[in-house]
């Protein structure tokens, strides 16, 4: 599998997960550990290694962020690649059942790329028989334009969605009375 985009292919949804704003203060807290570590050899070389471990962490931090990618032909998370005709139900998700997703209900042969920062997960069923990966599940921004890019649906939409909403529903009218 190719890691980039076939020639000729439609990019119909791209996405880089990029750190978030809070995830940043962690290069900048080890890197005053560093600097501070050697200060007390040569306050210069303190200087020096924070600067340093601060930039060689700031390059690792962007050179590995992955990418979501939608073509024609392929989808891509990460390093990841599969055909689509090997892609069966899709499903977004947001908020508590997002998080539900991501712990309770997670198969552990399920293909994963999550980020802590990020809430909303897509679910892509994989329908290949020789592929033992039930699915992929990868945190996404926006998972309602990733799951129409691959004709699927928000979790809301869905038969479980509608009746877990009814269900919320009943029980808060029960315990409005």
């Amino acid at each position: 599998m190719s890691n980039s985009s076939p020639a000729g292919s439609n990019v119909q949804y791209s996405e880089k997960l990029w750190p978030s704003a809070s995830t940043w203060i962690w290069p900048i807290i080890i890197s005053i550990t560093a600097g501070i570590a050697l200060a007390p050899i040569s306050s210069i070389l303190g200087w020096i290694a924070g600067a340093v471990v601060l930039l060689s962490l700031i390059a690792v931090f962007l050179l590995r962020t992955p990418t979501i990618e939608v073509t024609d032909e392929l989808v891509t998370v990460g390093r990841a690649s599969i055909e689509r005709k090997y892609i069966g139900e899709v499903v977004g998700y947001r908020g508590d059942e997002a998080f539900k997703q991501r712990g309770q209900k997670l198969h552990g042969l399920a293909y994963m790329l999550l980020r802590g920062w990020i809430d909303g997960v897509v679910r892509m069923e994989v329908t290949d028989e020789r592929d033992t990966t039930p699915y992929w599940l990868t945190s996404t921004r926006r998972p309602e334009e990733l799951a129409a890019a691959l004709s699927g649906v928000m979790y809301e939409f869905t038969d479980e969605g509608k009746a877990e909403a009814a269900k919320l529903e009943q029980s808060e009218d029960a315990a409005g009375e």
